[in-house]
């Protein structure tokens, strides 16, 4: 078992030269932010993620979380780990500070977010969950609600849920069925939720549950929906924890992987009828819920980039360890290690370009959002939050797809050892294996991509992002050499599949919604890619004028050499899925139901 780094290096590159802090601390409260701050932050927490989080991850996953009389038990050591996580304040790193967070930019809580999913994904599940409950909150929830449990959730002492699909229901929140009865200045749920990410515990004393149901007179389907606060325990008017509310644990899911986040099966209102407080305005929970969504696709995103550096610093490890053969045509003289080997260097640049890809684009992505909320230009800050919306599918689906691609190849790397459970390879395919379903499966972040987002603008968002990927490529011509004449060029072709791909979907979208959404998965994909792609490109230009100032030049010249083989071994993947896009995946609905 290898232990975990994190790649402090690179995360303070994109953060400096690509998601640009510097401009970011000129924004309305992050004034006293720095690069100094930036880099003592991640730090911190690299060492507590290598210390604390990463020894406890195989043993979580061996033991997981157990259901007794009492709730749920996490698994030994995660308490602990826990307790430490907060009382170092990490859980309210950007939490607003009106509540007791210390309201740093979403550009640096990303980077941590990474850091905990690569060192403990299972543990870092938890507070994922508690800043989506936190956002919505603050977003939807009257002042009183917010003032009772916002500063409990900031801090970490309370963790939050998200309480959506139930037996019948699965990711059709039409059927819903959860019922909030009105009783005073409260509502009392009946029913049942599962896939509970985290849903009851014993490291905190409170978990505070974001519940969708349905009030009596509630008309049918989405429209119906409202969103309830249901604490685990109750509080009284003076903030003190009180009675038992109406809500247990009744299972917990047997899964693939991440065996030490508890899934819960949640039953509200067994006997008296659970007491919850309705957030933000009846009927209007689903629009409320999504906050909370949007929150955790993000985060899932960057949990997707976690889990696949975790699976490639392990497998770059052994590489560099495990003896075997010699050099191709030699046959005699001393065997090599592994990585000398061809095959085995295109395994592991291909793992590793795609996580630079994905770091950046999701960096990005996140310093986006911080001028969506901060910038004091409000058509700068809609401009920006268009991007946001456009590209939180992306994300989300996007890297959650290559990190089970990169946790497989990571299994190859170790060759026959990897498929034993030993080496810990095993854990992290098996752990990555959720993130394309959670949260929304790829294939409901790519029918929100090319149903609701891109045609909501008429393809405005796209086509500023696609105008300043172009923007890139007269700063790869000033460059000599053969690497940026090669990235240049597969980048200008892949902006250009991404053109021809949009252009298709939003001609296709009204005329033929079946075939759009068949192709949705690969049009998805394509956009990320490309994306990735512009960002390595982006990172490409930043090293070289970095090499000048002397310092770190084999970092430098790493990411350059990285950047081409992105593209020229990843980036062709845009034009090819651009024929799968322009054919509407017709050969999907070919067969007829009887056939298959």
């Amino acid at each position: 078992m290898t232990t975990y780094i994190a790649p402090v290096r690179d995360m303070q590159f994109v953060i400096r030269e690509l998601a640009g802090l510097e401009r970011l601390t000129a924004l309305p409260g992050y004034e006293e932010v720095t690069l100094e701050l930036a880099d003592a932050v991640l730090e911190e927490a690299a060492k507590l993620a290598s210390e604390v989080l990463a020894p406890l991850n195989k043993t979580g996953d061996e033991q997981g979380a157990s259901l007794t009389r009492d709730g749920v038990v996490a698994a030994q050591g995660f308490g602990a780990a826990y307790r430490q996580f907060v009382e170092n304040g990490w859980n309210g790193l950007g939490g607003d500070s009106e509540y007791g967070g210390q309201g740093l930019p979403g550009l640096i809580a990303a980077a941590t977010v990474e850091i905990w999913n690569s060192a403990n994904m299972a543990f870092a599940l938890c507070p994922l969950l508690t800043a989506g409950a936190m956002e919505a909150l603050k977003q939807h929830g009257a002042r009183e609600l917010k003032a009772r449990y916002l500063p409990k959730l900031v801090s970490g002492e309370w963790s939050g849920t998200m309480n959506l699909t139930e037996p019948q229901a699965g990711s059709d929140l039409s059927a819903v069925r959860t019922k909030a009865v009105p009783e005073g200045d409260h509502y009392r749920l009946y029913g049942q939720k599962i896939f509970i990410t985290w849903g009851d515990h014993d490291m905190t004393d409170n978990v505070v549950h974001l519940v969708l149901a349905r009030t009596p007179d509630a008309p049918e389907g989405v429209r119906g929906i409202s969103l309830f606060l249901v604490p685990k325990v109750l509080i009284d008017a003076d903030g003190n924890l009180g009675e038992r509310n109406d809500v247990r644990c009744v299972s917990i899911e047997h899964k693939l992987g991440i065996h030490a986040s508890p899934t819960c099966v949640m039953s509200f209102g067994d006997a008296q009828g659970a007491i919850g407080y309705l957030v933000g305005q009846e009927n209007k929970g689903l629009a409320h819920m999504f906050t909370m969504m949007n929150e955790a696709r993000q985060k899932v995103g960057l949990q997707g980039l976690g889990i696949a550096e975790r699976a490639y610093q392990a497998a770059r490890d052994y590489a560099k360890e495990r003896v075997q053969g010699r050099p191709a045509g030699q046959k005699s003289g001393d065997r090599v290690t592994i990585i000398h080997h061809p095959d085995v260097r295109r395994m592991l640049l291909t793992m590793k370009s795609q996580i630079e890809a994905m770091r950046a684009f999701g960096y990005v992505l996140a310093a986006d959002l911080d001028l969506a909320h901060k910038h004091p230009d409000e058509a700068e800050r809609r401009r920006r939050q268009a991007r946001v919306d456009l590209l939180i599918p992306v994300l989300k689906g996007w890297c959650t797809e290559l990190a089970v691609e990169v946790t497989s190849l990571g299994v190859q790397v170790y060759g026959g050892m990897g498929f034993i459970e030993e080496t810990g390879a095993c854990q992290y395919l098996r752990d990555a294996r959720i993130a394309p379903i959670y949260e929304g499966t790829t294939g409901i972040q790519a029918a929100d991509l090319v149903g609701r987002k891109l045609p909501a603008d008429k393809g405005w968002a796209m086509a500023a992002l696609i105008g300043e990927m172009h923007a890139v490529e007269p700063q790869l011509a000033q460059a000599d050499g053969a690497d940026f004449a090669s990235i240049r060029a597969a980048l200008r072709d892949g902006v250009l599949a991404l053109e021809q791909a949009t252009q298709w979907v939003l001609q296709t979208i009204e005329q033929d919604p079946d075939a759009t959404l068949a192709a949705s998965f690969s049009y998805l994909m394509l956009v990320g890619y490309v994306c990735g792609g512009w960002q390595m490109a982006r990172a490409a230009v930043a090293a070289r004028a970095c090499l000048q100032s002397g310092e770190h030049k084999g970092f430098y010249r790493a990411k350059i050499a990285t950047a081409t083989f992105y593209a020229e071994q990843i980036m062709p993947k845009a034009n090819a899925l651009l024929s799968v896009v322009k054919s509407g995946a017709s050969t999907a609905l070919a067969l007829g139901e009887e056939c298959f």
